[in-house]
């Protein structure tokens, strides 16, 4: 007898450009309907993290794109008064977290990745410096509902979401964590690689089943001119983040392509101008963006392998 496929989507960090993978789902939505109620594993980073929760808990791809566009903002709220208090920015994260809260708390309420119907995996990473936690070193954290002697089941939706959205420098961190994506922004060779652990008490897939469909939340286009750059800690200090996690990125799309090769899938078409992931002003311009990018390739792929 064949064995079932083991499908696995997987979605990339990057703010309010979650908007534009949000539109792309609902776009792929349209043409193969229902191409998303056989998937066995959600992974999100950050933004993506939002994502592949709602989609574990049933809401659909056009119900997330609504979200975005009708409560995005929300989630980059800021104040005068709190740019005089960071000194325009200089000091203190860009903004607050209690928006995101808030529409979180309306999302998930204070159920935990144990109660949703499908099997998440969301990246965060543990500064190391609570006591009690761990060995008192910074790593990478994946939080995942799958059953066995790591299981973070019981963990709150809304606390794993906000620990993964805590990017540095845009929002505090969060219970002693920082946003994913300083690891693993493209989240889908740690998916690969908790479908096939061992430890949980469901037998893991063969990897000829496994077919893994990723998505990004658009590609800037940017560059760093200069052949030989004697730069120091303020010239990268705001570079640097953005190079980490499009580093990242990167290698995941590699390790995956080895690993799966046909059976691996990446939609992650570059912006025509890039956008900043707190441009809430340019929500429209990101749903134009997704609405013109082609999907001729991941059509083909998903009626062929997925």
């Amino acid at each position: 007898m064949k064995s079932p496929l083991y499908r696995i989507a997987a979605f990339d960090g990057g703010g309010i450009r979650g908007i534009y993978t949000a539109t792309l789902l609902a776009r792929l939505d349209k043409e193969e309907p229902g191409f998303l109620k056989n998937v066995k594993l959600f992974a999100g980073t950050s933004t993506g993290s939002i994502l592949a929760v709602s989609l574990a808990a049933g809401r659909s791809p056009a119900e997330l794109a609504e979200l975005y566009r009708k409560q995005g903002g929300e989630a980059f709220e800021d104040s005068r008064l709190d740019n005089v208090r960071d000194m325009g920015r200089l000091i203190g994260a860009d903004f607050s977290e209690q928006g995101l809260k808030k529409i979180l708390i309306r999302l998930f309420g204070s159920a935990t990745l144990g109660d949703l119907p499908r099997k998440v995996v969301i990246p965060a990473f543990d500064l190391g410096g609570t006591p009690g936690r761990g060995d008192g070193c910074w790593k990478p954290k994946f939080f995942h509902n799958f059953s066995g002697p790591d299981s973070d089941a019981g963990e709150k939706i809304v606390d794993v979401i906000m620990r993964s959205c805590a990017a540095p420098s845009y929002f505090p961190t969060y219970q002693g964590f920082i946003d994913g994506g300083v690891a693993a922004n493209n989240p889908s060779m740690a998916a690969l690689t908790q479908a096939l652990d061992r430890r949980s008490k469901t037998r893991p897939p063969a990897m000829e089943h496994i077919r893994l469909l990723s998505f990004g939340t658009g590609l800037n286009r940017q560059f760093i001119r200069g052949q030989r750059l004697d730069w120091g800690y303020a010239q990268w200090a705001r570079p640097i983040i953005r190079l980490m996690m499009d580093g990242m990125m990167g290698v995941a799309d590699y390790q995956c392509r080895q690993l799966l090769g046909a059976h691996y899938h990446r939609l992650a078409p570059a912006l025509p101008k890039p956008v900043p992931m707190d441009a809430v002003r340019q929500t429209a311009a990101l749903v134009r963006y997704a609405g013109q990018a082609s999907l001729t390739d991941t059509l083909a792929w998903l009626r062929k392998y997925f």
